[in-house]
């Protein structure tokens, strides 16, 4: 079995956190806690509930630390845990409004004719404007690598509907992708003549 090395610190920090120690908690929850937020946003667009998803994912990992076994990194752990409170949140709130009839995708969205304009942070912040629930699904699938099976047991849908969540997700994003490249390309010539 895999067994990934951690620094004597990070070991001791979690052996502390396993004993209720509030400070290896505060200490952890501040190593992780950016990062952790962002996978959250990623799911949730409202900050404010991204925020609470965040704190419950916390309190999630120190009562089920136990349950980590060293097998595999702490962040990649935590991060799982963070996925699976965003998803619950956007269950319990309805706010996931998944479209459930079957749709062909027309054909594979074409990159080709984009440049490298686009900084991660912009790609982002498209991702963070599509629909719920295509932005839950692309995701589950682009980002977290889940599997259409597994998106429909986490989500109660079926997997034709995260196979076309994500085809109409990828449509939306090569729209706007294109909309940025226009505006760029428009800043440009404006700049130029």
């Amino acid at each position: 079995m895999l067994q990934i090395k951690r620094s004597k610190t990070e070991e001791r920090l979690l052996e502390d956190c396993r004993k209720g120690d509030r400070k290896a908690q505060r200490d952890v929850y501040e190593k992780y806690s950016g990062l952790m937020f962002s996978v959250c946003r990623r799911y949730i667009s409202e900050p404010e509930a991204a925020e609470d998803v965040l704190v419950c994912g916390f309190m999630k990992v120190f009562s089920k630390i136990d349950q980590f076994k060293s097998e595999g990194s702490f962040e990649g752990w935590v991060r799982r845990i963070m996925v699976n409170e965003s998803l619950t949140y956007i269950r319990k709130n309805k706010s996931l409004y998944m479209q459930v009839e079957i749709e062909n995708a027309e054909r594979e969205p074409d990159y080709s004719q984009l440049s490298d304009h686009l900084e991660e942070e912009d790609l982002m912040k498209m991702i963070n404007r599509l629909p719920a629930g295509y932005r839950t699904v692309f995701n589950l699938y682009a980002i977290e690598g889940f599997s259409h099976k597994e998106i429909a047991e986490q989500l109660g849908i079926s997997e034709n509907t995260s196979k076309s969540q994500l085809s109409r997700a990828r449509a939306h994003l090569q729209k706007l992708l294109i909309e940025a490249e226009r505006f760029m390309n428009d800043k440009l010539m404006s700049h130029e003549g």
